[in-house]
């Protein structure tokens, strides 16, 4: 069976987002496991006080039943350029704690910093963050990322993200691309120049 992992973002103390990484542990485990009981999620996170200052990595594992729980402090990765790399098989819809095929696709960055993962001609996420790109008044984001996450899903029900088909084809239309992920909304976001994206390799 599938085994689960679950990162939030602790800033001073406080657990960011918890109702919307609630509702994903939720969902998760009723697909891999059939469970639709609630997770209480302060049974199982206690902040422990040297988290209590600066920004930290809750990371949880889970199954059927939560395995372990650690904080890591959060150490950002620097992104300033991304290399599209093509994968149409690829299933990540659920945040699996085998991150084995992301790995691959992540070696073959070349030069570049990170991936964006295209599948079928339409742009998913980079291997850390879902993706934003902004038209000059609004940021939009790929209506078929490969895992939906929270800050995705925050950003998307306050209405400051929009969703849109964003295409091999069309992504140049854009001026720049974010990453957003449970650590980086858009005030805090990694911005690419739409030209430091580079094509996928022709095959």
């Amino acid at each position: 069976m599938c085994l689960l992992l679950e990162t939030i973002m602790v800033a001073d103390g406080v657990i960011r987002h918890p109702g919307f990484h609630r509702r994903r542990m939720q969902q998760s485990r009723l697909e891999c496991y059939g469970i639709g009981t609630d997770i209480d999620l302060d049974q199982f996170i206690h902040v422990p006080s040297e988290a209590s200052r600066g920004v930290w990595r809750c990371r949880i594992l889970y199954g059927k039943e939560i395995e372990s729980v650690e904080f890591v402090k959060y150490i950002p990765r620097v992104v300033q350029s991304l290399k599209i790399v093509v994968d149409d098989h690829l299933d990540y819809h659920l945040k699996f704690a085998d991150r084995s095929a992301l790995n691959q696709l992540f070696g073959k960055r070349g030069d570049c910093d990170d991936v964006i993962i295209a599948q079928k001609g339409k742009l998913t996420d980079t291997t850390i963050a879902n993706l934003v790109f902004w038209d000059g008044s609004k940021w939009f984001t790929p209506d078929t990322p490969l895992l939906p996450g929270t800050q995705r899903a925050w950003l998307l029900e306050s209405g400051q993200i929009v969703e849109s088909e964003i295409t091999l084809s069309n992504y140049r239309s854009f001026q720049k691309a974010g990453m957003i992920n449970t650590f980086n909304d858009l005030e805090n976001m990694q911005v690419i120049p739409i030209d430091r994206i580079i094509p996928p390799d022709q095959e």
